[in-house]
């Protein structure tokens, strides 16, 4: 049947069709087939793309994949189902992992737009870190008749995860997963979630692949002969030129999906350092506390009062609204390129950094963060605000001595002639661990290309840029982060806004403490540098 475009036309057909009352059967067909067809006209190119398709997502539970889950199906409501990997933690089982989720408010305009969304939802039990994804042999065919798209999200984040368990996580796991795409029947796009950091001992990273001299097999058989204590030893040798496990086993995971990949439609996405949303669904929605977020928590508590950073080092920083929305965009390019008549000789990588388009440096995100915290204090700083950045490491150690070291031990002093169990030391501890594994990408300058996502929103029609803006371009930081503090206190702290006039007051209070004590310990400066002179004189 031929679309029918105007409402005057459709209406039309129904009724003529209204006639033939004795061809009940054939007029719900008629008037089903024109709806469909009329809704498909409206959908943009990216949305008939996921209409009608089966989606699986791993690491459905973690921040971008709640974000990607969200977006799907608030945006493409043709989406058939969403086919989620959950595995059992801390004694949860999957099923009420996935109500916790949705208990987010990330979902709140979700629910409001489309409430009856759940039924569109699969959980299916699974494991990334073992065997064949930890799948039954029902779930495993079920998987491979029904699913058309696949985003594989999950990986350990930890920069400093034992290797064993990173190589589980992040190597083994997605080849599991190429595996079981190549029995899907009919599989459009295999999209797997790297890092832009997968090369990051380079000064340049374009979009291609890098060698990485490790195999998976080998490296697994020489692990599983080793004890932990040996594999931390020999850590150093294996990683090479990469700074950390998490960056290594990323790089050797693209290398094994390359060799192994065939003709799957596989695409490559490498996002930079993933923040909170910029937009949508809600305006600076976080909810973990990695990268930058830890830093800027640290800072605006009062806790953190020194890091070794350099201020004219780019922070590669993208918000995770506009991640997903170029995840999604770029699923849909795949799929097209491999429809072709040639398709591309290897999968093609989408390095997603703001760098290239809109560069921001450490200096100035530490200075954004520094112009909102008058506005939104927390109600849980222990100080006021006082942080140092320092390129050298030895200058850092020597503050962390003065600034951490003292301070913690005389608090938790006091502590314990309170009764009170100290904790402060204990604290910092956490703190140098995460901040040492950080200075490295803090310390260091990398050019990135994106030629390919530039391209990619070049190619994107008007409508998908309005409904999946991801052009980092456009992005004004100034505005971002007059919400970022604010995102941070509402969905990390559960600190509510009617919290905001206490806060301040005690902000204040804790300034005249700050400058107090800076007083006092110049006062004492000069006294014992006066009575050093004194006695040399």
């Amino acid at each position: 049947m031929a679309a029918i475009d105007s409402n005057s036309n459709l209406v039309e057909h129904i009724n003529t069709i209204n006639m033939k009352q004795h061809y009940p059967s054939e007029l719900t067909e008629v008037i089903e087939g024109v709806c469909a067809e009329c809704n498909d006209n409206r959908l943009s190119e990216v949305q008939r793309f996921f209409s009608g398709k089966n989606v699986m997502i791993t690491g459905a539970t973690g921040f971008l994949g709640k974000v990607l889950m969200e977006k799907l199906l608030r945006s493409c409501p043709g989406v058939e189902n969403l086919y989620l990997l959950v595995r059992q933690k801390r004694g949860k089982d999957i099923y009420t992992r996935i109500e916790e989720i949705f208990d987010d408010p990330v979902f709140s305009r979700l629910k409001e737009d489309f409430p009856k969304f759940r039924h569109k939802v699969v959980v299916v039990s699974g494991d990334c870190e073992t065997t064949g994804l930890g799948l039954s042999l029902s779930d495993r065919q079920m998987l491979t008749e029904k699913v058309n798209i696949i985003f594989h999200s999950a990986a350990t984040v930890k920069f400093d995860e034992h290797l064993r368990a990173a190589l589980a996580t992040n190597v083994r796991a997605p080849l599991h997963l190429l595996r079981l795409a190549r029995d899907m029947k009919d599989l459009n796009v295999f999209i797997h979630v790297s890092t832009a950091y997968s090369n990051s001992h380079l000064f340049n990273v374009e979009e291609r692949f890098y060698p990485c001299e490790a195999s998976c097999d080998e490296l697994e058989r020489a692990v599983d002969k080793l004890t932990d204590e040996q594999i931390n030893k020999m850590l150093p040798t294996i990683l090479g030129s990469w700074p950390n496990t998490y960056t290594f086993t990323k790089a050797l995971a693209e290398k094994e999906l390359r060799a192994s990949a065939g003709n799957l439609p596989l695409g490559i996405f490498r996002p930079a350092i993933v923040t909170s949303t910029a937009k949508e669904p809600l305006v600076c929605w976080l909810d973990n506390m990695y990268g930058p977020t830890g830093v800027a928590v640290g800072t605006v508590t009062g806790i953190l009062r020194t890091l070794q950073c350099d201020g004219a080092v780019t922070a590669d920083i993208v918000p995770v609204d506009m991640v997903v929305n170029c995840l999604m965009v770029s699923a849909a390019n795949v799929h097209k390129a491999y429809k072709q008549s040639v398709p591309p000789s290897e999968p093609p990588i989408y390095n997603y950094v703001s760098s290239v388009e809109n560069r921001i440096t450490w200096g100035e995100f530490m200075h954004h963060n520094l112009s909102a915290i008058e506005n939104n204090p927390f109600s849980n700083a222990v100080w006021y605000v006082s942080l140092t950045l320092h390129r050298s490491a030895f200058m850092n150690q020597l503050y962390i001595i003065f600034l951490h070291l003292l301070p913690g031990a005389l608090v938790d002093g006091l502590a314990v002639c309170l009764g009170r169990k100290p904790k402060m030391l204990k604290v910092y501890r956490k703190i140098h661990k995460f901040s040492s594994v950080l200075s490295y990408f803090c310390t260091r300058e990398i050019k990135f290309c994106n030629r390919n996502v530039r391209e990619l929103w070049d190619r994107t029609s008007e409508q998908d840029k309005q409904l999946f803006p991801f052009s980092m371009a456009e992005v004004s930081w100034e505005a971002y982060f007059k919400e970022y503090l604010v995102g941070i206190r509402r969905y990390l702290f559960k600190d509510s806004d009617d919290t905001l006039p206490q806060a301040r007051i005690k902000w204040k209070r804790l300034y005249y403490l700050h400058q107090l004590v800076r007083l006092l310990f110049s006062a004492l400066a000069v006294y014992m540098l006066w009575s050093l002179l004194s006695t040399l004189w």
